[in-house]
């Protein structure tokens, strides 16, 4: 697993070079390992070097890892699309939830996340690139759903995330971070305490990073090319 603290390695660099390049403070941009498809042995190993945030989006993968894992004070991250049927588990075994889009959804989380828990954390995921593949509340109504979803019990509304269009060149990105960055500002002069910007991969996460992201998704320039 050497190679994997070597690639960790690497990763923190380039996310410290593009916090100094963009004038932060590199200890305000956080990495999510974006562990899906990878076994637990992986995920301890990138543990073992110091990584304590995960990210997932297959339900069933992730719960078998948090197992798999649990002597290990990991942070684990729901990214994917979530369904009504798996919200129990998620509240129950998860610290942050990055996809949610839809009031029903975050009812139920609410509603289901343990007592003996902090708060669930909570990111909105923002369409912004209108592609019907991806799910996300729209733009025009983010605020209606912000102030429903900061005023629920068993949740803590932390910020909006995006998923732009799939970069083909480099500043490609910017826009659409740069977007989600002024909605969250809005949001803020609306009385809503949001403090995270969840945007930017292995491809785009200079041009995030310069937009304001504090927290980056980041698998295959990790782990490697995504396994099946």
């Amino acid at each position: 697993m050497t190679d994997l603290t070597e690639q960790l390695a690497r990763l923190r660099a380039r996310i410290e070079n593009a916090a100094r390049v963009a004038d932060r403070d590199p200890t305000e941009v956080r990495l999510v390992a974006v562990s899906k498809t990878r076994d637990s042995d992986e995920v301890l190993a990138v543990a073992a070097a110091g990584q304590r945030d995960f990210g997932e989006n297959r339900l069933q993968e992730a719960l078998d890892k948090i197992a798999a894992c649990q002597q290990q004070p990991l942070c684990w991250h729901f990214i994917g699309q979530l369904q009504a049927n798996k919200t129990r588990q998620v509240a129950e075994h998860f610290d942050w939830v990055h996809s949610l889009d839809r009031l029903r959804i975050a009812r139920r989380l609410s509603e289901q996340r343990p007592g003996s828990l902090a708060p669930l954390n909570v990111c909105l995921q923002v369409d912004l690139g209108g592609e019907t593949q991806k799910a996300g509340v729209a733009p025009d109504v983010t605020s209606e759903l912000a102030h429903a979803v900061a005023a629920l019990p068993r949740l803590r509304l932390r910020g909006l995330m995006c998923l732009p269009p799939a970069p083909d060149a480099p500043g490609d990105s910017r826009p659409y971070f740069r977007r989600l960055r002024e909605l969250r500002d809005t949001l803020r002069a609306e009385g809503l305490d949001l403090d995270t910007l969840s945007m930017g991969m292995t491809a785009d996460l200079e041009d995030a990073i310069a937009e304001g992201a504090t927290l980056v998704r980041v698998g295959t320039a990790l782990f490697g090319p995504r396994n099946p």
